[in-house]
């Protein structure tokens, strides 16, 4: 038996206990909420964090490349910056995949009945559980940029309509010799 048919066979409790742990993250009423809730509706963050996790699981069974992965982690890289998290504490959701792994595998490592072989396997998989991590920061840093981007946006809207609510913007005419006129927006 190699190490995919392994944790395939224990993949419901790994993902249950993955699951787990990622939403001690978050603080206890919510992690209640995310963990009583199953419907689809009435709870998209813990439906696409249950689904996110269990497709990412597969991809990484199967040995899926970052672009087959991506749109998986960015399901769930992007509700964990939108929620304002730090970082360290939105992609820890990865690094809490190897610590389960290998608990549940415990039994076969103290029993010494996990081989070279299938310990070569497990340090080949937590490689690539980094891998996804670093591709992860990425798609994080992406989602936290357009995010300020859209508030420094709504910012200057919001100033540009006070200035003119107070009158100090008034429209000019600016002759423009390859199209005509134009309206320009000044500062008084």
């Amino acid at each position: 038996m190699d190490l995919k048919d392994l944790l395939a066979a224990k993949k419901e409790t790994i993902i249950e206990k993955w699951f787990d742990v990622v939403l001690e993250s978050y603080p206890a009423d919510t992690s209640n909420f995310l963990k009583t809730k199953k419907n689809r509706f009435a709870n998209p963050v813990g439906y696409a964090l249950s689904s996110g996790l269990d497709a990412l699981f597969d991809g990484l069974l199967q040995e899926a490349d970052i672009e087959t992965l991506s749109p998986t982690l960015d399901s769930i890289v992007r509700i964990r910056a939108v929620q304002g998290m730090p970082p360290s504490r939105a992609m820890v959701f990865l690094f809490l995949l190897k610590h389960v792994i290998r608990d549940v595998l415990e039994p076969e490592i103290r029993g010494g009945r996990l081989s070279d072989e299938l310990a070569g396997e497990l340090t080949g998989l937590e490689s690539a559980i980094d891998a996804v991590a670093l591709h992860s920061f990425d798609i994080y840093m992406n989602c936290r940029e357009k995010i300020y981007e859209l508030r420094a946006e709504e910012s200057r809207r919001l100033t540009y309509r006070l200035l003119q609510k107070a009158k100090l913007v008034c429209e000019v005419q600016d002759e423009d010799p390859g199209t005509g006129s134009s309206n320009k927006d000044t500062i008084k």
